[in-house]
């Protein structure tokens, strides 16, 4: 199973003015459904792991069971954490180089983790197009959670930050020693992570290739970006 990072959530109250202040810190961010509508925004990098700025609905942290229903076994834990999160990291995505995530998944349960169904997700971004792609959570929700590719590739082929950004270099990550294991496997040993070993499994800070200067703590809500 080849894995590599994907990208890292960045929960926040309000999409719409994080929008605003990310691209007032210089960074092209794209929302990636209709703008009225929208609870996830892009920051895209030409190549490599991105980062993706979401926000929960109202009352999302009462809705576990209904979450599990949609999104399988564990997806309710790991969504309800999201909402009532305070704005920060909130998790981190791997991707599998594998258009079907069955065989991942079922490879994953044989070694002992947990994982929930695999879910088909489409998404109609702002100028009509659809995106198609697959995701599946592991049980314990601090894990990184699983994506396919995207059906069309989503990478441009050209980012012109205006600050200079030119990549996701390392995601600075505490684990916990009882996930290790399990992170490692499902991790692949990919290097853009830098792990040390904590009490809780969670994303600490994100290095960023390129950027000319450093950025207003209080334009990052609750991001720690360098």
């Amino acid at each position: 199973m080849m894995a590599r990072c994907s990208h890292v959530l960045l929960k926040v109250d309000d999409l719409h003015q994080a929008v605003r202040d990310f691209r007032e810190l210089g960074f092209v961010v794209d929302y990636a459904s209709a703008e009225d509508k929208a609870k996830h925004a892009h920051i895209w990098f030409e190549d490599g792991p991105i980062i993706e700025l979401l926000t929960t609905p109202p009352g999302a942290h009462r809705l576990k069971w209904p979450i599990e229903f949609a999104f399988g076994r564990g997806a309710g834990v790991r969504m309800t954490r999201w909402a009532v999160a305070n704005e920060g990291f909130c998790d981190v995505a791997v991707l599998i180089d594998e258009p079907d995530l069955a065989g991942p998944v079922k490879s994953l349960r044989a070694e002992g983790i947990r994982t929930g169904r695999v879910v088909r997700w489409t998404r109609t971004k702002p100028d009509g197009e659809r995106t198609r792609f697959q995701f599946a959570y592991p049980r314990q929700d601090r894990l990184p959670f699983l994506v396919s590719p995207y059906d069309p590739p989503q990478h441009p082929p050209e980012v012109d930050h205006p600050n200079g950004a030119k990549g996701l270099r390392t995601v600075v990550i505490d684990v916990a020693a009882t996930d290790r294991p399990a992170f490692d496997r499902i991790t692949g040993g990919d290097p853009a992570f830098a792990v040390t070993t904590a009490a809780t499994t969670r994303i600490r800070a994100i290095e960023l290739e390129g950027l000319s200067g450093p950025l207003d703590p209080a334009l990052l809500h609750g991001a720690e970006i360098h």
